[in-house]
């Protein structure tokens, strides 16, 4: 099996100049925890996680009063929360290797792309959903 196989296709995107807000209403309506960032030439440039945006709203560093968050979401951007350069991997890598480079670097998903577009993204859901997927498939195998 490989990533292709298990990847979410055309995932959900947002921009450099996103606003918290815009991330997680986007994450909200599409029932999903990241959101690759793309940059004005569409090239990935980061991503944003349901943790980053939670991160960002509780921040024990910022001090602040109820009321402030409303202005932290309008105003703080996806550029100030996400995670750089993330690691990604290709449509025809093995899904073992997602799985163990997701393991390996303690991240929950992988942007996948082929040269510099981006063409899905898999996460650890996924890669549970797939694991199902064969197991229910050799369980359904005759004994002999």
């Amino acid at each position: 099996m490989n990533v292709s196989d298990m990847m979410t296709r055309k995932p959900v995107t947002i921009r450099l100049h996103s606003t918290l807000r815009e991330a997680l209403e986007l994450m909200d309506k599409s029932k999903c925890h990241h959101l690759p960032v793309l940059g004005s030439d569409n090239h990935l440039i980061g991503i944003v996680s349901d943790r980053d945006c939670r991160t960002a709203l509780n921040s024990p560093h910022i001090l602040r009063e109820r009321w402030q968050d409303e202005e932290l979401v309008n105003r703080l951007q996806a550029r100030s929360i996400m995670t750089p350069a993330p690691i990604v991997i290709a449509p025809d890598a093995p899904a073992e290797d997602a799985a163990k480079m997701m393991l390996e670097n303690g991240i929950s998903c992988l942007p996948v792309m082929r040269d510099e577009t981006l063409v899905g993204i898999v996460t650890r859901s996924d890669i549970l959903r797939a694991f199902m997927q064969v197991r229910q498939h050799f369980k359904a195998l005759p004994n002999d």
